[in-house]
């Protein structure tokens, strides 16, 4: 029978696949930048299933020890210990992409159930890479930190009669799209899991057999309020902590929604403001839900 331990072994096996070689060196010289505070980097998003990287934007999260530690600036850590991550761009090698930091305590307990916000373990039910890490401890914990993702994703969902396992794991994705002020068309759920349908199947019994006694599913219309919210909330700290965050921004809708945003020379001098101006517009024009 499937147990949390098989769960474990299967996010481990998953998390060491190999990845194209400039994602590793990516990834190490991203490292590089946090001495001393740098635990491990993981690769995650659309670009996983891409043979092509140049031209796109690769996601990582890097796991800091300690805030503190990882900023030279005091209001820097205080902004990512209030509203974890931050994100900021990162280019190396001629690749471009956007890294969020967490440090390990708050890795581990966003991917768990004792958190409504979706943003981590939503993403870490999906498939990932561990592409650098200091040490097999930090190893150890990354992977631990991820085996919490995919049952904390099913328990929330909850289990529908007669709904076979790709349906699940289809329904609960879309419920986290949901909560998030997205830019992704509608069918982008279903298609993460189509994208590899036997992964799942294979993650449906230990990812079920591992969810924590006593959580409840539901709940989803208090996190969509507080989704929605916290997304904004996202939006503006970024105009402030990540380097032509607008032009991310409006090049990241225009991707996935079709749109043509262009951005004003006002709306770069002021991104707060312009962040703060921008969405409500963009979700009554229906281009982010």
């Amino acid at each position: 029978m499937a147990d949390a331990s098989s769960l474990t072994d299967l996010v481990g096996a998953e998390l060491s696949e190999p990845v194209d070689p400039r994602v590793t060196a990516m990834a190490s010289a991203l490292a590089a930048q946090y001495p001393g505070s740098a635990r491990a980097v993981l690769f995650y998003g659309s670009c996983l299933r891409e043979t092509r990287l140049d031209g796109l934007m690769l996601d990582f999260y890097l796991i800091v020890s300690d805030y503190g530690d990882a900023y030279a600036r005091r209001w820097m850590a205080f902004a990512n210990r209030l509203i974890p991550p931050n994100v900021f761009p990162f280019q190396h090698d001629g690749l471009m992409a956007k890294y969020a930091v967490l440090n390990e305590a708050d890795f581990h307990r966003l991917n768990g159930p004792e958190t409504r916000n979706v943003s981590v373990w939503a993403r870490f039910a999906q498939p990932s890479r561990l592409v650098w890490s200091v040490d097999h401890v930090a190893t150890a914990r990354a992977v631990a930190a991820v085996a919490r993702a995919a049952p904390t994703l099913l328990a929330a969902a909850g289990a529908a009669a007669g709904e076979d396992a790709l349906d699940w794991w289809r329904r609960a994705f879309s419920l986290t799209y949901s909560v998030e002020l997205r830019a992704e068309r509608t069918h982008r759920a279903q298609s993460v899991v189509d994208a590899d349908p036997q992964r799942y199947r294979d993650f449906t019994a230990p990812a079920a057999a591992a969810i924590e006694p006593g959580v409840r599913s539901g709940g989803w219309a208090r996190r969509r309020a507080e989704g929605k919210a916290l997304s904004v909330a996202r939006l503006a700290k970024a105009s402030l902590t990540y380097a032509g965050g607008i032009d991310y921004l409006a090049w990241k809708i225009n991707r996935h929604a079709g749109t043509q945003i262009e951005i004003k020379p006002w709306q770069r001098r002021w991104p707060l403001l312009a962040a703060l101006t921008l969405v409500p517009r963009l979700i009554r024009g229906g281009a982010i839900r």
